[in-house]
């Protein structure tokens, strides 16, 4: 079977959100591979397995009802930091989505 996508979830993610303007992508201090506009991160990812972000609390509550996203692991109980488990394609779409959240978040607020 022929791939025209690139093969792993980081490198489906990668290749989405590094398309939007303005968006810059590389690796971080701690093994992340972070997504940044300027100098504010719109997340990061911990290879294949997990995507971090952070959210308003108010919007972190809401995504975190519909189970989007559940506490990030070095803030448990914490709203605002967030993450997300990919485990398949729709987790993959999911955290495009979630990126692109604060994408837009951030390039309106400097607009």
């Amino acid at each position: 079977m022929i791939h025209s996508k690139p093969s792993s979830a980081s490198e489906q993610i990668a290749a989405e959100v590094t398309s939007w303007p303005g968006v810059e992508a590389g690796p971080g201090r701690r093994g992340e591979f972070a997504f940044r506009v300027g100098r504010r991160e719109i997340g990061h990812l911990h290879g294949n397995r997990s995507a971090h972000f952070s959210f308003p609390k108010a919007v972190w509550t809401e995504l975190f009802e519909q189970g989007r996203i559940t506490y990030h692991p070095v803030f448990p109980g914490r709203q605002g930091p967030a993450s997300r488990r990919i485990e398949g394609p729709s987790d993959v779409r999911d955290v495009i989505e979630l990126l692109h959240f604060n994408y837009e978040r951030m390039t309106h607020r400097d607009g």
